[in-house]
């Protein structure tokens, strides 16, 4: 059974910054890539930074230059670097992990909660 567990979530004002972790555990063989998502309230899940097991990366246009996505492999970790925030930034951000354990499975984790005050 592989789980991810996302923490740091919480209120920050804006400008400030916050540091997101995600980490795997179970019976992991290999993790692929890595990303995180976030969800406002009304609005869909979009994707904000992808990491790649080559330690490719990519990002939202509305949080180039501010996030940063970061991983440790010997950990299945993943984490999310967030400066600069700003009340727009404020979601529900979500861990997303292709995992290699038996077969290729798309894993998400419960979501942590940022919410950015003005």
């Amino acid at each position: 059974q592989v789980q991810l567990v996302e923490s740091g979530g919480g209120l920050v004002q804006a400008g400030g910054s916050r540091r997101l972790s995600c980490a795997a555990s179970g019976n992991i063989f290999s993790t692929n890539a890595m990303d995180w998502y976030r969800q406002a309230p009304g609005k869909q899940r979009e994707l904000v930074a992808a990491i790649t097991s080559r330690d490719s990366t990519n990002y939202a246009d509305s949080v180039k230059g501010r996030f940063t996505i970061s991983r440790d492999n010997a950990k299945n970790t993943v984490y999310l670097q967030m400066n600069s925030l700003k009340p727009e930034d404020t979601a529900v951000y979500y861990c997303h992990a292709r995992i290699v354990s038996g077969s290729v499975r798309d894993y998400w984790g419960p979501g942590t909660q940022v919410t950015v005050s003005s």
